[in-house]
């Protein structure tokens, strides 16, 4: 059992008959009144983003997790099929477990959260930041810069992200997976 004081990004808990994730947490302390932690929480079930409100000192019921590393292979369309990188053994998730699923390319390394009870998976942790190159975008027009433009671009995993417009087709972009924007161009 753990408290308030424990809530983390990336913490799994039992809440409500089913298992979430908290992907977002403020701990306030208004000057009136008892402390308490607003949280984001997302269900490892179903996908869905509920906020909750918890007192401060409220006890949680945290799942043991373990990670371990996967590579993700590809997707049938209803799951995403991944491969242990210790011993070959295969898994499938649906996409409610994925957080970025239209980021993710064949071959990306990921970090997969395993409850130690009953050996399912949870989720699956993108890495901070992926290198994809752009298939689709319309060119930039010169002296079109006065402000911090962007036109949207498609990726090659077909996620599409707003990026600057001296970026072309052809280019390999940085992309931040934890809100899907651009970070930077990737020099060859």
């Amino acid at each position: 059992m753990a408290n308030t004081s424990d809530i983390r990004n990336g913490l799994c808990i039992r809440y409500n008959h089913d298992i979430y994730k908290i992907i977002e947490f403020l701990h306030v302390k208004p000057g009136k009144g008892p402390a308490f932690v607003r949280t984001k929480l997302k269900s490892v079930t179903t996908g869905k983003v509920i906020d909750n409100t918890f007192s401060a000192g409220h006890k949680i019921d945290d799942v043991r997790v373990e990670t371990h590393k996967f590579q993700y292979l590809y997707n049938d369309g209803e799951f995403y099929h991944f491969m242990n990188e210790a011993d070959y053994s295969q898994i499938r998730l649906m996409e409610a477990a994925l957080d970025r699923p239209d980021l993710m390319k064949e071959g990306e390394i990921v970090t997969v959260l395993i409850n130690t009870e009953d050996d399912m998976p949870l989720s699956v942790d993108m890495p901070a930041s992926v290198i994809l190159e752009v298939t689709h975008t319309e060119p930039g027009v010169k002296g079109n810069t006065a402000t911090n433009a962007t036109k949207p671009a498609t990726v090659e995993t077909g996620a599409t992200v707003n990026v600057p417009l001296f970026i072309n087709e052809g280019d390999k972009i940085k992309i931040e997976t934890e809100k899907g924007t651009y970070k930077e161009r990737i020099k060859e």
